[in-house]
Formats: structure tokens, sequence, C-alpha cells
């Protein structure tokens, strides 16, 4: 495998965002250290599909490796030398121009470290910004709902710790400054960019900033009514159910959602009411309903 991003990615040089979205996650899947532990092959191709994700998904970056200024990696290219004819013979160019024709030569020598007029001369390359490394964290629903504190084990083999903030979503980046590659030559180092997966819940679901819960009553308790203790992401409370509750009725905990923005007002829990049979009908409840249905009729709404 070359150091071409779009070789390394599968990709067209024309692909899009997203068709370079789709295969990156594709291949980081399937080497990701986590699956391949102690695979050095595996880790060496993650990195370079890290990379050349780096390079592709950075407008500038790209932009700057379709004109030939960077290469693979992201580093700057030496300058590209060539002989052009001129009276008194070759003279040395480059691709920005004749410096020698013009007296710049030795300027260019001093600056960049050319031999004058030498076979083999060549360019220090500049200081560049080092690569954005991207990174994948599964999370647990309350946990991206609450907040915590997590640590992502690096290919390489370090770890970075990370303060998963509250109200994340799934899909979100948490950029880490500087915790990514060394720029080449003594530039800037760049960053870290996890990615966020959220596990679903068993019970819990998330609209907006709004938490979704199907709350199972027994019949006794919608005609009755009663008292039942709601699991919320910060705890247990307790709900009161009126007389009469149909399925379908939603109840509001306030509060009890998501804070979406550090400081904004958290969501609430919306609690859905969902009527359960008995499993078995005995000849008692039978009885009870065949008199009052005797007796009583109503209306359920049906269309």
């Amino acid at each position: 495998m070359n150091d071409d991003p779009y070789e390394i990615l599968g990709v067209p040089r024309r692909a899009t965002d997203e068709e370079i979205r789709r295969a990156f996650r594709k291949l980081a899947k399937e080497n990701h250290p986590d699956l391949h532990p102690g695979n050095t092959a595996a880790s060496d191709r993650f990195k370079k599909v890290t990379g050349a994700n780096d390079i592709l998904t950075d407008p500038e970056k790209r932009r700057l490796y379709d004109s030939g200024e960077i290469d693979g990696k992201g580093d700057a290219r030496r300058p590209q030398w060539r002989q052009q004819p001129g009276p008194g013979g070759p003279r040395a160019r480059t691709q920005s121009g004749a410096f020698e024709e013009f007296g710049f030569s030795d300027i260019f020598s001093d600056v960049f470290g050319a031999s004058k007029g030498g076979p083999g001369a060549g360019a220090r390359g500049f200081a560049g910004r080092g690569q954005d490394l991207r990174y994948t964290l599964e999370v647990d629903f309350l946990e991206a709902v609450t907040g915590t504190k997590k640590r992502v084990t690096l290919p390489e083999g370090g770890a970075l710790d990370l303060n998963v903030p509250e109200g994340v979503i799934d899909g979100q980046t948490l950029r880490l400054k500087g915790k990514g590659s060394l720029g080449p030559r003594g530039g800037t180092t760049g960053d870290a960019l996890v990615e966020i997966k959220v596990r679903p819940h068993p019970y819990f679901k998330r609209d907006g900033d709004d938490i979704l819960f199907e709350l199972n009553v027994t019949i006794d308790e919608a005609v009755l009514g009663a008292k039942i203790e709601v699991p919320t992401p910060t705890g247990r409370v307790q709900l009161s159910i009126p007389k009469g509750t149909s399925s379908g009725r939603v109840f509001r905990l306030k509060g009890k959602g998501v804070r979406g923005k550090p400081g904004a007002i958290p969501g609430d829990e919306l609690v859905n009411i969902r009527i359960v049979m008995p499993d078995t009908i005995d000849d008692s409840l039978a009885y009870f309903f065949s008199e009052w249905r005797q007796k009583n009729t109503y209306d359920p709404g049906r269309k």
C-alpha cells in the first residue's frame, strides 16, 4: 500500500465527502487495533487509513495534496528541480520560476540549503502541522446523558483521558487539541478527533433533549389508579397514575431528560402508559367483566 490517500481508502480522486467518510469507517472498523490485539500489520493499516482520511476530509489539505504541495503523509514536498536550456548552457529552474536567470540562486541556496549548481541539489522541507488522528469511542446511553470520563487506548499503545460531556449525541466528534501526530520538522502538533458512538439502552430512547420511556401497568392499576416508581437517567422517582388511565397516555417528568448544552435547562422524561393484561384470565376475572359488561357500556373511540 503506497502513500496515496485515495488508493489507501479505495476511492476515486473525485470522490465526495460522503464516499470518503463511508470508505474510512469501513476500513477503520476492519483494521481497528482493538479488534486485532498484537497484530502489527492491522495497526499499521489503521494508521495509514486514519492518515489518508485526515488529508481527504480536510478541504485545505486535500487541495494541497491534489496540487502536489504536500505528500500522502501531509508533509511539504521538496521543490522539484529541472534543467532548462538558456544562454550559456542549462540553468537550474524550479516550478515557480528561473531563480538562476535573475541572480536569486545564492539566496535560494542560503534559505533552503541547496548546493549551488551541483548535482543532487535539494531543499529542506518546511515545518508543518502534524496530522489529526481519528478514533472511535463507544459509551453507554446513560454515560452520554450524564457525562463521564473515559480512557481511549491508542493504536501506538498510549492512552488519552477524555472528558465526555453530558448530553453528547451519537456521531458527535470531540476534539483534543495537541493530541495528534507531531508536526514534521518542529511544526505544531495535530489534534485527536474522537467520534462518539452511543450504545442503545434497553428501555430508554432519546428524542432531542427528551427521554422517552414506556411504562407497563396492570389492568387494576389503570382502573383504580396507583403510585409507581419510574426509572430516570438520574434515579427512580414516583409517578401517580390516576384512576381510569388509558394506554397511550403520556406523563411528563420535568427536568428528567438531557442537558443538551452546558448551563441549559434539561429536557423532560416522557412516560408513555401501556396497559398489560395478565398472562392468564381466570374464571373470577372473566365473570367480573362479564357481569360488568352487561350493566355498563362505553365508547372506546374506535375508528
